[in-house]
């Protein structure tokens, strides 16, 4: 399911997500598996005819950071490249040189100097917080951003105090706090859902195994020079090989240590 930027922009994500289960019902849809989000962006965008702060102005849990320039000004600022990214970049620019969504300036009443605060959150971040679907993104939305906008980064006023973490905060970052501080939550920081995490490690097992069956098929390929391969023959040829490495006096030894490091977080 794909909702274009122009409607997201209008109706918001929710309301078009509401709309589309609305129409499937109609249509006799049935859903099949339970939704998943793999990443939520959100976006505030400002006016900012003069730019009055740099990457040295946020403190951020991010370790990674860049900053694009453009004739020596500021155009794009970057912290973080995983699970959560913050970017806050000259929109207008990004409309004139890039995407051409002009319809942004009607929307906004403005065509230039409008900055866009972005973060990009993906779902090893989101299940954190419990949130799985549109349903739990809507109840829990405002958690989500709160802790983005107060613990993981924040834009302050530089000083001369050498803790930066006394650093007043940037009234942009005030306002963008007060909207957040209206959104609806659950008042959750994070959760512990305990199955989905065994469920997303055994996920991420069976991708690895899948690749090295396919290398076991490859490798079987090159012995019999056969163009043709079948999983079920290349997984028997690799549980071969593991039942030949099979110690049965360590093996219960090993998966007590291994679960027992599970139990205590060592994911």
């Amino acid at each position: 399911m794909k909702f274009r930027s122009i409607a997201l922009w209008h109706h918001g994500a929710l309301a078009l997500h509401k709309r589309f289960i609305a129409w499937a019902a109609s249509v006799g849809l049935i859903q099949s598996q339970p939704e998943r989000l793999s990443r939520v962006d959100y976006a505030f965008d400002y006016f900012l005819p003069e730019l009055d702060f740099d990457e040295d102005s946020f403190i951020s849990q991010a370790t990674k950071d860049n900053q694009h320039r453009k004739n020596g000004k500021i155009q794009t600022l970057k912290f973080g490249t995983d699970k959560v990214v913050l970017r806050i970049y000259n929109k207008t620019d990004e409309i004139n040189e890039v995407s051409h969504k002009t319809w942004l300036f009607d929307l906004w009443g403005i065509d230039h100097d409008v900055w866009r605060v972005e973060w990009q959150v993906r779902k090893d971040y989101l299940r954190q917080l419990g949130i799985t679907s549109f349903t739990s993104l809507a109840e829990r939305q405002g958690d989500l951003l709160r802790v983005l906008v107060k613990e993981h980064t924040t834009l302050r006023i530089k000083s001369n105090d050498s803790n930066r973490s006394r650093w007043a905060m940037h009234p942009l970052w005030l306002d963008l706090i007060e909207r957040v501080d209206q959104m609806d939550g659950l008042g959750v920081i994070k959760e512990l859902d305990e199955l989905a995490l065994l469920e997303e490690r055994l996920t991420r097992i069976a991708i690895s195994v899948y690749g090295y069956v396919k290398r076991v098929a490859a490798i079987d390929a090159l012995y019999t020079g056969h163009e043709k391969s079948y999983m079920d023959e290349a997984f028997q040829h690799l549980q071969n090989r593991v039942t030949e490495l099979h110690d049965p006096l360590t093996w219960q030894q090993d998966v007590n240590r291994r679960a027992k490091e599970m139990r205590l977080g060592e994911w």
